[in-house]
């Protein structure tokens, strides 16, 4: 668990993380040099899922090598979907990372969302819904990992 009072804000007691692959933690498909040691470290924490409709077709792939929790969708309707599952997580104990237009009803469902701007870009409105907004993956896991971090960009 990573617990945050974030001061003129609200008290977190965040269990899992829920995150976008391609774009957010992947680009074209290929995670980023140091995300799954990052995600390592935080799976002693609390439990790690990427979400992903698979579109490079890597996602097999990353599951066997590197034993990563990754749920491919089987769906077109994306932006209901990670919503959803932010909500069958608890939403008021979940994170959402993420980049793209299919994400913003997971931001605005999960207690705490971040947005990444990395080598695929950012949906504007992406960017405007996140609490938070970093520009690689690695900066998104190590606010994780370094959770004063948070608190410093979002107290009031």
């Amino acid at each position: 668990m990573i617990k945050l009072s974030i001061p003129g804000w609200k008290t977190l007691e965040i269990h899992h993380v829920l995150s976008d692959l391609n774009g957010t933690l992947a680009v074209d498909g290929i995670l980023v040099d140091g995300v799954v040691d990052k995600i390592k470290q935080l799976e002693k924490l609390i439990t790690f899922t990427i979400i992903t409709a698979d579109t490079f077709g890597t996602a097999k792939q990353l599951i066997k090598e590197y034993d990563l929790t990754i749920h491919r969708m089987k769906t077109r309707n994306e932006y209901v979907y990670k919503a959803t599952m932010v909500h069958q997580l608890g939403a008021e104990q979940t994170i959402f990372i993420g980049n793209g237009a299919n994400d913003i009803a997971a931001f605005q469902e999960a207690a705490l969302s971040i947005c990444v701007i990395g080598g695929e870009g950012a949906y504007y409105e992406a960017v405007q819904q996140a609490d938070l907004v970093v520009t690689s993956p690695l900066e998104a896991l190590d606010l994780l990992l370094h959770p004063k971090r948070i608190v410093a960009g979002l107290r009031r």
